[in-house]
């Protein structure tokens, strides 16, 4: 075990982990499956949202949201799924951390349900206009999409949507609890020439506008 000098926290082994949480349980292995089976292929097909973990050639990760309406994401066969490139930053930070290294994983998440679909494989880009139309949205296909070679995939238990009571009415925080976007990119950035609300009304206006 190491020392991390800025805090003093002890870094552990491989060793040290499976020595403090132990070995997971006979079954649980077996459920990484090579390929999309009908239960996945389900729970994409009801998904409206996902996270894309990419990382590129220095090891730097990044996560990355997408949405659109269920069954956005196009499976077209066991081991092949289609992600749209909606608008968005332009940072690309996940599409040139493709191009860098090709690894990504999978989030898929659906409301209601505490389960998650986890798949990790490879990516390409692709900007084949027959595909991009056939995830077209009010008249707009994406410009690109990612095509994921998949190598895992697998239900994720419900613990840490249980725990978090994530999809609880109840405890859903109320927005002006929270900083606007204006606001945190204000205090993030000096614009001189923008305020807070320039900001936000600008944001609205980009979602009202530039959505597909």
């Amino acid at each position: 075990m190491t020392q991390i000098a800025a805090h003093g926290f002890r870094t552990l082994t491989l060793e040290d982990v499976r020595a403090t949480l132990g070995h997971p349980a006979d079954l649980t292995p077996h459920k990484v499956r090579p390929r999309l089976d009908a239960p996945c292929r389900a729970f994409i097909a009801r998904s409206p949202f996902l996270t894309l973990a990419t990382m590129n050639a220095a090891g730097d990760a990044d996560v990355s949201p997408r949405g659109d309406p269920p069954g956005f994401v196009k499976v077209l066969d066991d081991n092949t799924l289609v992600i749209p490139e909606r608008p968005g930053n332009r940072l690309i930070d996940s599409l040139s951390n493709i191009l860098e290294t090709g690894s990504v994983g999978l989030l898929f998440v659906v409301p209601g349900v505490e389960e998650t679909l986890r798949v990790n494989g490879r990516a390409t880009i692709t900007d084949d206009p027959e595909l991009l139309a056939t995830m077209e949205v009010k008249g707009k296909p994406p410009r690109l999409a990612i095509v994921v070679r998949v190598e895992q995939a697998f239900v994720h238990c419900a613990k840490a949507f249980k725990r978090s009571q994530l999809w609880d009415p109840a405890l859903h925080v109320p927005r002006k609890e929270l900083p606007s976007i204006g606001e945190m990119i204000k205090e993030q950035i000096d614009i001189p020439e923008m305020t807070a609300k320039d900001i936000d009304d600008f944001a609205e206006d980009d979602y009202r506008t530039n959505m597909y």
